[in-house]
């Protein structure tokens, strides 16, 4: 039987079997039971690259789920809402692939295994592959070698989550950090002896290599007598370099999901289309973890404590920018875990448009955009109907917009806290995409690097190109000016200024912490807003700003992340 493909975002994409939470031996994923004798295992990339690819990568789950073939996408033990053991162990990560495996054919009654991996994970996939009955496999972009994926590694740790001054982000001692993700010594180790070109036999008789020739597999896997196919991977760069413009490799993706359906055949009995059945909860040391729907098909999953006590706060985490919502470096859900020890519900959701939530109407971005209040309020209502206690609300970068604007409107909210928010009101004049690519800095951050010692050398070498900086502090000293000058003339926003919805927030009893890491950008409009005194801040505020040294703008540092953590906590503890 053949199927027929759809392009990866389609409005025609709609399988009737779709994808639904599945809990396996502590691995979450999206499975789809199919109607097809061939089961197709997605197995993700590592850490940040998959941080930006995860909504094209469940989009390219959904496709291949369209053509009938049983699907299952997962994540890795550590990674995203799966359980943390075997976290630091590439073996950890074979045997969950293996898993994967088991369960179509366990449950799908699949007689054909595809195994479809990106980058790391199509490493990944390969070793699976060398102790398993694997029909075909596709690699997307994978690495020969485990020392090519760690030298790619150190070359994106300079370039992603920088200081506020634009320097690279100090890389904490026996750790590789990139993009909040830390890869630990134990792993690297793994990687170093990872050589997929020495292998003895073929992984799988077919086997489609998408993207540049990696360190001569294909001829390797010929030689051992597979079938290999090779493609280019247009848009690659695209998908896996920054979460927020990932974009679909379309013409890629499409010609996957043709390579994986291609010949499948019906099984003997189908599979009927039954009503979603809820994962198996996700246990840890202290918690356990749900998935839910709510709202618009809204999706978050719920973390509970062991031991539930009445009228505990609970917290609502919201997307910081496009990240789905474990958040950077994983961030979201190691926080939640550890708030559950401490016996404080979560629910870490996904805004439309983001993560594994639906569509925006339009497919609009939902940064800075106050319909998303709509969402918090569905999330809201959930959250009411599972547990009861005053509520409070987590968001970071847009997500701090987010949560300034949602605990001033909504009274069920007790708290929030703001981490680095660029803005408390969003000027319609702006254009979110502008802002957020601005590479030119403040003129203290250039005075700032002026007074170093090298950066005066730089100068003298010609380095520094002066010219341009004076142009930047210019074009920012009136940009400023018109700033203020457009907040001066456009209406004010209900509940007054800043200063004074702060002051109604506290008069009706809630508590208002923010986080700043030292040097942020969003640190203007805070002094904009509550003028430049720290003293003032904290009056107005009912306690001082936590400013946080050495940390990017995502807090990837541990002690960063640490302070934060006491923050929460702090606000926590006031509410119970």
């Amino acid at each position: 039987m053949a199927f027929e493909t759809v392009p990866v975002g389609s409005d025609a994409a709609a399988s009737p079997l779709p994808l639904s939470p599945v809990a396996l031996d502590g691995l979450f994923g999206w499975f789809s039971p199919g109607i097809s004798r061939r089961g197709v295992v997605l197995c993700a990339t590592h850490g940040y690259e998959q941080l930006s690819a995860h909504r094209p990568w469940r989009a390219l789950a959904e496709g291949i789920a369209t053509t009938g073939c049983a699907t299952l996408s997962f994540d890795y033990p550590g990674a995203g809402d799966s359980a943390d053991a075997e976290a630091d162990s590439i073996e950890g990560r074979v045997r969950a692939i293996r898993r994967a495996i088991r369960h179509l054919r366990d449950e799908a009654g699949v007689d054909e295994i595809v195994l479809v991996g990106l980058r790391l994970g199509g490493t990944l996939a390969a070793l699976a592959a060398e102790g398993e009955r694997v029909d075909r496999l596709v690699l997307l972009a994978a690495f020969a070698t485990g020392r090519a994926y760690l030298r790619e590694m150190k070359m994106q740790s300079r370039t992603i989550g920088r200081l506020p001054d634009g320097s690279p982000l100090p890389q904490e001692e026996g750790c590789l950090t990139v993009g909040g993700f830390h890869l630990g010594p134990a792993l690297a180790a793994e990687l170093s002896v990872i050589d997929l070109t020495k292998a003895e036999r073929a992984p799988a008789p077919d086997i489609l290599l998408v993207g540049a020739e990696a360190g001569g597999l294909g001829p390797r896997y010929a030689a051992l007598g597979a079938r290999v196919t090779t493609r280019p991977f247009p848009g690659l760069a695209a998908l896996v370099a920054n979460p927020l413009y990932a974009e679909t490799p379309d013409e890629a993706f499409s010609a996957v999901i043709a390579s994986v359906a291609e010949g499948a055949q019906p099984r003997p009995v189908p599979a009927v289309a039954l009503p979603p059945l809820p994962a198996d909860p996700i246990r840890g040391d202290g918690w356990w973890e749900e998935p839910s729907r709510f709202g618009p098909s809204l999706f978050g999953i719920l973390c509970h404590p062991r031991d539930v006590e009445a009228a505990r706060p609970i917290v609502l985490f919201v997307n910081a920018g496009t990240n789905v919502h474990s958040g950077w470096g994983r961030q979201t859900t190691t926080l939640a875990r550890r708030l559950a020890g401490q016996g404080f519900s979560s629910l870490r959701m996904d805004l439309r448009g983001i993560g594994d939530s639906p569509n925006r109407p339009g497919a609009t971005s939902p940064l800075y955009s106050l319909d998303a209040l709509d969402d918090v309020r569905a999330a809201l209502d959930h959250l009411e109907t599972a547990r009861s206690g005053p509520i409070v609300i987590v968001g970071a970068c847009s997500g701090a917009y987010l949560a300034f604007q949602a605990v001033c409107g909504e009274e069920r909210l007790k708290g929030a806290v703001l981490v680095n928010p660029y803005c408390f009101d969003w000027n319609p004049a702006d254009d979110v995409d502008s802002v957020i690519r601005n590479v030119f800095r403040n003129a203290s951050t250039y005075a700032g690097l002026l007074k170093q010692g090298a950066a005066w050398r730089r100068l003298a070498r010609g380095e520094i190109r002066v010219g341009a900086i004076a142009r930047a502090i210019s074009r920012a000293a009136i940009g400023r000016v018109g700033k203020r000058l457009a907040l001066l003339l456009r209406p004010r926003p209900a509940g007054g200024t800043v200063a004074q919805r702060i002051a109604a927030l506290r008069q009706r009893g809630a508590h208002l912490e923010l986080v700043y890491s030292a040097g942020d950008r969003g640190l203007a409009a805070l002094q904009e807003a509550l003028g430049r005194s720290p003293a003032r801040m904290a009056r107005r505020l009912g306690g001082p700003v936590t400013i946080i040294e050495g940390a990017d703008h995502d807090l990837s540092p541990v002690a960063a992340q640490a302070r934060m953590t006491e923050v929460l906590e702090r606000l926590l503890a006031r509410l119970r």
